[in-house]
């Protein structure tokens, strides 16, 4: 299995979690000239009352060296991330008043069978390794830490 079907797959498995949390998908693997959006969830109407989350997803192996990919998440990509977050709400007008945030989803994964309490948090893949949502990081940065 490639990197990016491992990522894919770790980004369904978020969305997955996500859905079961009430929130619904707006847009996957979102392409821009600043690079791509992960997941886009909303929560609510599509109104000021309503909320976007720009979710980043990152999905490692066991034995990575950086933090899950925590650390892969510098200030220069959380600025193309806002950047892209920033194109998107003007090309989907509905949502320029929603609240927006943006969050990182941290995937692991793992050969042995993970002690997940929740199944949403998990996903078995084919050649006996598992995909454990290790940490979903609300709230991970915002615009005025760019």
């Amino acid at each position: 299995m490639s990197k990016t079907e491992l990522g894919t797959l770790g980004e369904t498995l978020a969305s997955n979690w996500l859905v079961a949390q009430g929130w619904r998908q707006c847009d996957r693997q979102w392409h821009c000239r600043w690079g791509e959006l992960d997941l886009v969830m909303a929560k609510g109407p599509a109104d000021s009352q309503g909320q976007i989350a720009f979710v980043e997803v990152k999905t490692r192996s066991q034995g990575n060296w950086d933090a899950y990919g925590l650390m892969a998440i510098t200030r220069a990509k959380q600025a193309k991330l806002w950047k892209a977050a920033q194109l998107y709400l003007l090309k989907q007008p509905q949502w320029a008043e929603a609240a927006c945030r943006f969050d990182v989803a941290l995937v692991a994964c793992r050969r042995d069978r993970p002690p997940a309490a929740n199944p949403a948090q998990r996903l078995s893949l084919e050649d006996g390794r598992y995909l454990v949502l290790q940490d979903y990081i609300e709230h991970a940065f915002d615009a005025t830490r760019r």
